[in-house]
C-alpha cells in the first residue's frame, strides 16, 4: 500500500510559496519607493541650482501661482518658464528611454538589445540630419522627421529579419547593419552640408535639454501617455517572451503577436522621446539592468526601469549645467561618458560568465 501523502506539507510547501511572493513584493515596493524619492530629490534640485539659486518655499510658491494668483514674476519665469520645462523633458524622455530599453531587452531576451546599439535612434538621427540639411527643417517639424525615421528603420529592421517569424537573434544582427548603414549616410550628409547646418545638426545629435518650453514637456507627455496606456494590458505579455518562445507559447501567449506590439511600442516611445531631446545616449542601455540589479530576484522591471532611466537623465542633466567648471554641456554628452563605461563592463562581466559557464 502507498502511504497517504501528509497535508502538512502541502500547507507548508504553500506557506514557504507565499513568503517568497511577499518578499519579492516586499523588495520590488521598496525599490520603487526609493527611486522615486531620489528622483523627486534630484527634481527639487534641478529647480534650487542655477546662476540665480532659488529657494525650495519660493520654488512652491511659484508652482502654485497659477492657483493662488500671487505672481513673483522674475522667480515665475526662471521656475515656470525654463527650469520646470526642463526638468520635466529630462524626466519623461529618460523614463520614455528607459522603458523602451528594457522592452528591447526583455522580448529578445538579450542586455545589449536596445534602440541606441540596433539602429531606432541611428535611424531617427538619420532623418532628423536629412531634414536640417536637405529640406533646412527645424523645431517641430525636425520632431516629426525623426519620429517617421525611428519608425520607419524599425519596420525595415523587423521585415529584413522576418523569416518564418522573427528570431531575437536576427533582428539585434539585422539592426547592428542598419544602424551602420544610417551612420554612413548621415556622415555623407555632413560632406555635403554648410557649417550652420553641420552645427545645428550635431547640437541636436548630442541629445540636448537645452530651451526647452512648456509645449514641448505637453507633447512629450501625451505622446508617451498614450504608449504608456497602450502598453498596460502587453506588460505581462513582455514576462511570458524572456522566458523563451517555446515556454511561451505553452503558457498560451501568442509569441509573434506580443512580439511584433511590444516592440512596436518600444519603438514608438523611443522615436518620441528622440523627437523631443535628440538622441541621448545609453539611457535605454543602461536603465533596464541596473533597475534589474536593484530588483534581484523579484519581477516587473519596468516601473523601476522608467525611474531610473528618469534619473539618470534628469542627474546628468545637472551634472552637465552645473558641476562641469566653465561650460555648460549637453545631457547627451555625460550620459555617453557613463554610458560607454556601463557598456564595458557589460561585456567584461558577460565575458567571465561565458568562461565560467
Amino acid at each position: 500500500m502507498t502511504a497517504m501523502p501528509d497535508p502538512h506539507e502541502f500547507i507548508d510547501i504553500g506557506a514557504e510559496v507565499a513568503g517568497i511572493r511577499e518578499t519579492l513584493a516586499r523588495r520590488r515596493w521598496l525599490v520603487v519607493s526609493g527611486l522615486a524619492l531620489v528622483l523627486l530629490a534630484l527634481f527639487a534640485t534641478a529647480m534650487i541650482l542655477g546662476d540665480y539659486p532659488v529657494t525650495l518655499p519660493r520654488i512652491v510658491a511659484s508652482l502654485l501661482s497659477p492657483l493662488t494668483g500671487e505672481a513673483q514674476r522674475g522667480i515665475d519665469f526662471i521656475v515656470l518658464g525654463v527650469r520646470l520645462p526642463r526638468a520635466l523633458v529630462a524626466v519623461m524622455a529618460g523614463a520614455a528611454f528607459g522603458i523602451s530599453g528594457t522592452l528591447f531587452q526583455t522580448v529578445l531576451r538579450n542586455p545589449l538589445a536596445s534602440p541606441d546599439i540596433i539602429g531606432i535612434t541611428a535611424g531617427a538621427s538619420t532623418a532628423a540630419v536629412a531634414a536640417i540639411v536637405l529640406l533646412q527643417w527645424g523645431g517641430g517639424m525636425l520632431a516629426l522627421a525623426a519620429l517617421v525615421g525611428g519608425l520607419g528603420t524599425a519596420g525595415a529592421i523587423y521585415a529584413l529579419a522576418w523569416h518564418r517569424g522573427v528570431s531575437p537573434y536576427r533582428v539585434v544582427l539585422v539592426g547592428i547593419g542598419i544602424a551602420a548603414v544610417m551612420t554612413a549616410i548621415m556622415s555623407y550628409m555632413f560632406t555635403r552640408a554648410r557649417l550652420i547646418e553641420v552645427q545645428q545638426a550635431l547640437t541636436w545629435l548630442t541629445g540636448s535639454l537645452n530651451g526647452m518650453q512648456m509645449k514641448d514637456a505637453t507633447q512629450l507627455a501625451i505622446g508617451a501617455g498614450i504608449v504608456g496606456l497602450l502598453l498596460i494590458p502587453l506588460s505581462r505579455a513582455a514576462g511570458t517572451l524572456e522566458l523563451g518562445d517555446d515556454m511561451a507559447r505553452a503558457l498560451g501567449s501568442r509569441v509573434e503577436r506580443a512580439r511584433f506590439l511590444l516592440l512596436g511600442l518600444a519603438v514608438c516611445l523611443c522615436a518620441i522621446a528622440t523627437a523631443a531631446t535628440g538622441p541621448i545616449a545609453f539611457v535605454a542601455l543602461m536603465a533596464g539592468p541596473i533597475a534589474r540589479l536593484l530588483l534581484g530576484p523579484a519581477t516587473g522591471s519596468l516601473v523601476p526601469a522608467a525611474l531610473t532611466g528618469a534619473l539618470v537623465t534628469l542627474g546628468a542633466d545637472i551634472v552637465a549645467q552645473h558641476f562641469i567648471a566653465g561650460v555648460q554641456l549637453p545631457v547627451g554628452v555625460i550620459t555617453g561618458g557613463i554610458g560607454a563605461c556601463f557598456l564595458i563592463l557589460m561585456l567584461i562581466a558577460a565575458n567571465r560568465s561565458g568562461r565560467t559557464s
